[in-house]
């Protein structure tokens, strides 16, 4: 007779207990090293892909990388007229002359954008300006205008500028005879440079208007009322030369040319 010895099972409830236990026990630890393993390669791939610290920038490489500055002009003194006249026209003329180099001019109303034009200023007239402009002191701590009522002529202002410093006087009449000079001289180039524009806009215009235009050109000159009027030589030159102009204007354009040439020599 067989003796069978059986060994005793535990129970399905216990073993189900002890693999909770194991995988409880164990489950940080894999955690822990499925984190590193898979972290490992992203260091890498964020290592491999990271910039490099850029390298100081040299003098050069600054100087070149830095917008450049335009040349200093503010050395350069310049005399400025101003006259505000509003409601006669133009109601706003400023004519600016460094002492050397091109002038401008900018006439218009007062509601109209700046559009300074450039004047050519001769030597000798901007010595005389300068001159004049000296001998008031650079319009620094004088005053032009008169002590008594008298009609509104419109507001004038004379500037001296150099770098960041100006001084200027306004006034609307003076009977200072040096500023009185001045005054005529910047009125005279105002008044060449609005007379200028008409002739060039009516010979492109209105052809038939050149005429009218010369004669008040001619009067002006022979009044001396324009200080420059060689700068009317082009146009006249071209009138005179052009059939498509009246033989009337081509005939005064010749004569008034020959005038300005025989006087400013």
């Amino acid at each position: 007779m067989r003796t069978c010895i059986h060994t005793a099972r535990p129970p399905r409830m216990i073993r189900r207990g002890a693999c909770r236990v194991f995988r409880l026990a164990l489950g940080p630890a894999l955690v822990l090293l499925g984190a590193v393993l898979c972290g490992v390669p992203r260091l890498e791939a964020a290592a491999s892909t990271a910039p490099l610290p850029a390298e100081p920038e040299s003098t050069a490489q600054r100087a070149a990388a830095e917008p450049q500055s335009a040349p200093a002009t503010g050395s350069v003194a310049v005399v400025v007229y101003r006259k505000v006249f509003k409601s006669s026209s133009p109601e706003f003329t400023e004519i600016r002359v460094p002492e050397r180099g091109m002038g401008s001019c900018d006439q218009r109303s007062l509601d109209e954008q700046p559009d300074p034009q450039p004047v050519e200023i001769g030597s000798a007239l901007r010595t005389r300006i300068f001159a004049l402009a000296a001998e008031l002191n650079d319009f620094r701590g004088i005053t032009l205008d008169v002590q008594r009522r008298i009609a509104y002529l419109g507001e004038k202002t004379f500037r001296f500028e150099r770098g960041g410093e100006s001084n200027e006087v306004k006034f609307n009449y003076t009977l200072n005879s040096k500023a009185n000079q001045l005054l005529q001289i910047f009125d005279g180039l105002a008044r060449e440079q609005d007379e200028i524009t008409v002739l060039a806009r009516r010979m492109k215009y209105d052809r038939l208007g050149v005429n009218d235009a010369l004669l008040q050109i001619d009067d002006d000159i022979r009044h001396q009322v324009l200080v420059q009027p060689e700068r009317f030589l082009p146009l006249l030159e071209q009138i005179a030369g052009d059939e498509r102009f009246l033989d009337i204007a081509r005939k005064r354009a010749r004569a008034l040319a020959d005038y300005i040439r025989s006087s400013t020599h």
